[in-house]
């Protein structure tokens, strides 16, 4: 894998040197979530990082779905400069903690990625939910799920902690 090989590898070199894997959770399809989209019309914003940049998000609008028998809501974003590539204008970011956050998964929160294409059906497949890079290395600089996008329960799905 990429985080392996020493020349591609976002890990720090002791860490490569030790790397057998990342953990993840067991595929649980309960995790995987139909949600309602709501367009909003939000102000461009600095979503704080794990370091002083700061890139500039939009909120996009609101997923809104049941999960752990509760109902949730939270908010897709999408970075203004990143979509400003045509490649890239579709691009929407999905940052998130909850109450797995710094037990059992990074505590900084995990990101999924989604699409505008996704979003007349869509789905969220926490299962896919993974760690952002300062999680392995902190010469990365990640943005932090802002608060609203914390989720009141456990999503014991995606890729666990790197480690303490």
């Amino acid at each position: 894998t990429v985080f392996a090989d020493p020349e591609q590898s976002i890990l720090t070199a002791q860490d490569v040197d030790h790397f057998s894997g990342l953990h993840f959770y067991k595929i649980d399809e309960s995790y995987k979530v139909r949600a309602v989209f709501t367009p909003i019309e939000g102000e461009e914003f600095q979503m704080k990082t794990s370091t002083d940049r700061l890139p500039v998000y939009k909120p996009y609008g609101k997923a809104n779905f049941m999960l752990n028998g509760a109902e949730h809501s939270l908010t897709l974003y999408q970075n203004v400069e990143y979509s400003k590539n045509p490649e890239h204008s579709d691009a929407l970011f999905l940052p998130f903690t909850d109450l797995s956050s710094g037990d059992e998964s990074y505590g900084g929160g995990r990101y999924l990625d989604l699409s505008t294409h996704d979003l007349e059906n869509l789905v969220i497949d926490f299962n896919l939910c993974y760690n952002p890079y300062c999680a392995y290395n902190n010469r990365f600089s990640c943005p932090i799920p802002p608060a609203e996008n914390h989720l009141v329960t456990a999503v014991r799905a995606g890729v666990k902690k790197w480690h303490d």
